[in-house]
């Protein structure tokens, strides 16, 4: 009598890709999943852009992201001339959609880690939270909003700031029923426990130009 069941954006896509990690964001009608993807493809200059009608401090996230894993890919084992070989895309769906807020920023560095090394995302997992050059990981609001979000979804794990924990002992026992919490710092922490050894299906050979030419 209602006609075709409407389509549900909140429900979790799986881990069949690299470079696609679920994030947890608050709007001004309650908490929502979204998804953050990371595509590369071959090029010489390592260009970054980003599309979904990012705001400005979203934008902002995705660039600390990149820079840090920059900096730091001896954590991952990468090379780091594989950035100048490689254009990276970052995209939000639901384009239609304004998104901002720095809440993203561990969901876009996992999604960006996950593409340059191809390993599974661990499944059923969301992550929020705000992350600065040095790669720590800051709290974030909305967490009780996020929290119903997540349990809408199928999420059974999330990884929060440490001092958002203070938060989830606030919300009753009863609605954090069949959730798992994991409290990080760093952003390396984020990555050890996020990302799993196993490589995705029909994985990229991310590898550097070698003198200028592709490999």
């Amino acid at each position: 009598m209602l006609g075709a069941r409407p389509y549900s954006r909140d429900k979790y896509q799986g881990n069949d890709y690299a470079g696609v990690v679920t994030g947890l964001a608050w709007t001004s009608v309650g908490g929502e999943i979204l998804f953050i993807e990371t595509s590369l493809s071959r090029g010489k200059e390592g260009k970054l852009t980003l599309t979904g009608n990012l705001g400005d401090v979203m934008k902002e996230s995705a660039v600390l992201a990149l820079e840090y894993l920059r900096a730091h890919a001896h954590l991952l084992n990468l090379d780091p001339k594989v950035f100048k070989s490689w254009n990276i895309h970052i995209h939000v769906p639901e384009g239609a959609v304004p998104k901002d807020g720095p809440s993203a920023g561990v969901t876009m560095a996992t999604s960006l880690a996950s593409a340059f090394t191809q390993r599974k995302v661990r499944a059923n997992l969301a992550m929020t939270g705000e992350i600065t050059l040095r790669g720590k990981v800051l709290p974030v609001g909305g967490i009780r909003e996020k929290i119903l979000a997540a349990k809408r979804a199928g999420i059974t794990d999330l990884i929060l700031c440490n001092e958002n924990r203070k938060d989830i002992e606030e919300i009753p026992a009863e609605y954090l029923q069949g959730l798992s919490f994991h409290y990080v710092d760093t952003i390396s922490q984020v990555w050890d426990y996020a990302l799993l050894d196993e490589k995705v299906k029909d994985a990229l050979d991310i590898t550097a130009d070698k003198d200028g030419t592709e490999v």
